[in-house]
């Protein structure tokens, strides 16, 4: 039994110093070329492997990403399970970004940088935060842990998930009917959405022209859930008064492309939350601990849904 790590050197290197205390009694190979392939149960990587299939007794595949897209269920053998990462570093770090990012928009930070570079001193009417009403797409463990650090401010929060659930003090929307009341009722609307089918492309035209008039968008989802050019379109004309964006469709994006430079829009190279090795490699730990006795893996994905 042992655990393939399948990435870069100086990054299985990093994960390979935490397995050492907390893996000692399973074998660690960095290197498929030293290991007997029937031998290899576990296997942590960023994409499936093209040879996968010479692993014929693996039986769960972590990825060291909170994201999925990259993987190709059709080269994965049904045999495997699939596990995304979910670890304390990727939470901490989605909360900061999000929580940046929102107060930055409610306290007009991106158009006071306008004011700066015209030598404008000039103030914007500020409403308070219990009046800011703030819209997250997606309900997972990340949108939860931004929830928590949001709900002190004050700020009205809603949520949209694809099931029912419930959140105290959270207005916990559903269905297509929940979405649209979501989209209508957001000044400020945050994608936490994973990329799916379902879900490319969500961000359109028609989306933006349903959200309030000077409403702002923080897209921390993925770069193929948005259509650029809507909202640059929405940017404008004024319906849209700013957003911040950390995925785009493709990364980079063209020299060119106008979201580059265009005045209202923030934009970060992804990322708002990277895989801290430490604290993955704990995480992953704890997963194989938990598959051992049996029990539930935490991120476990379901094919059905690609999440």
């Amino acid at each position: 039994m042992t655990l393939l790590c399948n990435m870069d050197e100086a990054r299985a290197a990093a994960f390979a110093k935490v397995f050492q205390s907390s893996l000692r009694d399973i074998p660690l190979s960095l290197d498929a070329a030293s290991v007997e392939p029937e031998d290899v149960r576990y296997l942590l990587s960023w994409k499936v492997p093209d040879n996968i299939a010479r692993y014929t007794n693996l039986e769960v595949m972590f990825c060291t990403s909170a994201g999925i897209d990259q993987i190709s269920f059709d080269s994965l053998p049904t045999t495997v399970k699939l596990v995304r990462m979910v670890e304390d570093g990727i939470i901490r770090m989605m909360q900061e970004y999000v929580t940046l990012s929102v107060l930055m928009l409610h306290r007009n930070f991106i158009q006071y940088g306008h004011h700066q570079k015209q030598a404008l001193w000039q103030s914007i009417p500020q409403p308070q935060a219990t009046k800011r009403r703030i819209g997250i797409l997606g309900l997972g463990v990340l949108a939860q842990a931004v929830i928590e650090r949001l709900t002190p401010f004050g700020f009205p929060i809603s949520s949209w998930s694809r099931s029912a659930k419930t959140i105290p003090g959270v207005a916990c929307l559903s269905g297509d009917e929940g979405f649209s009341q979501l989209i209508s009722t957001s000044d400020i609307l945050i994608c936490l959405l994973p990329l799916t089918d379902e879900t490319a492309g969500l961000l359109d035209a028609e989306l933006f022209s349903q959200m309030p008039k000077g409403a702002s968008l923080v897209h921390v989802g993925r770069g193929g859930q948005l259509d650029h050019q809507a909202l640059l379109e929405a940017l404008d004309q004024d319906h849209l008064s700013a957003a911040i964006l950390d995925v785009t469709e493709p990364e980079p994006l063209p020299s060119d492309h106008a979201v580059w430079s265009h005045p209202k829009i923030t934009l970060t190279p992804h990322i708002a939350s990277v895989t801290q090795p430490a604290s993955a490699a704990l995480a992953v730990s704890d997963n194989i601990r938990r598959h051992l006795q049996g029990h539930d893996l935490i991120g476990l994905v379901d094919r059905n849904r690609n999440y």
